[in-house]
């Protein structure tokens, strides 16, 4: 341990990220239990009998103290049992798999866009600053970084689906169907997701390259005769890439949590559309499985990130 800085960074960071995921759960399930309505009511509907809601209720443990539905949640969740979804009365873990997965599937093929058009595109504008191509990539991207998602992907239905009729208006996925299967049901939603996360990524690269080619040994690598490309990739790119992993990482997490405007408006059946739905039925379980599986996502991203930063920069190992 003592001879392995590294290491020992990675074991603090995992034991924090549970200490934290722990908090949120209770948050969460705090906030769950503040949601207006009653989770019988919204299951049975409003002509229920008082009996039948009682009854409901009882069947549900809603009688019980919030701290031992808190133990009992908490429990199944480290037994990896979720618990039962109250509006598909079907098991947590098994319903939302599919939903898991095209939400993944979503944010993956996102990702694998994002990751080298903005290390493309902010390398390009750095090395050239000042330049006509810097200007019409910084310009480019303050534009997208001001408009929403939602009017991105409304116009981009606007054109492609109702002015040209080139690419389907909304993405549905197929119950047991793959959402490669038709992979033109994906181009807009991706689109849309890559117009709202790359701009402040190309952004971050681009400040990044610019402070890096001011350093005084990119200087001394152009006095000693290297070829500009070889200064940009070898010398430059490494630490310019530092401060991106994080905008990177905070990107993925916004990809993974944050798609519900995307999936409503295309409606993907994606976890974004089920966390609407989850709320708008009262389904109290799926909700806080939901949340906390997202939550769990974004501790992980983050201890990824910091983890490559610190791979990046030698410096910052050795003070580990």
């Amino acid at each position: 341990m003592d001879g392995h800085p590294l290491l020992r960074y990675v074991i603090r960071r995992v034991a924090a990220g549970i200490v934290l995921l722990f908090v949120i759960s209770i948050l969460i399930f705090a906030a769950t239990e503040v949601l207006p309505g009653d989770t019988a009511s919204a299951i049975l509907g409003k002509n229920a009998t008082p009996q039948a809601l009682a009854a409901l209720r009882e069947q549900l443990g809603l009688e019980r103290s919030a701290s031992e539905r808190y133990l009992d949640w908490i429990g199944g969740v480290l037994q990896a049992d979720l618990g039962e979804s109250l509006s598909a009365r079907r098991p947590i873990g098994a319903f939302i798999a599919p939903r898991v997965t095209n939400s993944i599937a979503l944010a993956g093929l996102t990702t694998l866009l994002l990751i080298p058009l903005s290390i493309v595109l902010g390398v390009v504008a750095g090395a050239r600053r000042g330049r006509r191509a810097d200007h019409a990539i910084s310009s480019i991207s303050l534009a997208f970084i001001s408009v929403p998602e939602f009017v991105t992907g409304t116009v981009l239905i606007l054109l492609f689906a109702g002015t040209w009729g080139l690419l389907p208006p909304i993405s549905l996925v197929a119950p047991g169907t793959s959402p490669f299967s038709e992979v033109e049901i994906l181009v807009l939603p991706v689109a849309t997701l890559l117009f709202a996360s790359l701009a402040a990524t190309v952004r971050m690269m681009r400040a990044g390259v610019i402070e890096v080619m001011e350093s005084d040994y990119i200087e001394m690598a152009r006095l000693d005769g290297f070829p500009e490309r070889r200064v940009i990739i070898r010398y430059a790119l490494r630490n310019a890439l530092a401060p991106t992993v994080q905008v990177i990482a905070l990107n993925i997490q916004w990809l993974v949590g944050g798609i519900v405007i995307t999936e409503t408006l295309f409606q993907y059946p994606g976890v974004g559309q089920l966390v609407v739905q989850a709320v708008a039925l009262r389904d109290i379980p799926l909700v806080q499985a939901l949340a906390l599986l997202i939550a769990a996502v974004y501790i992980f991203l983050n201890i990824l990130a910091d983890v490559l930063v610190v791979f990046l920069i030698p410096k910052l190992r050795t003070a580990q």
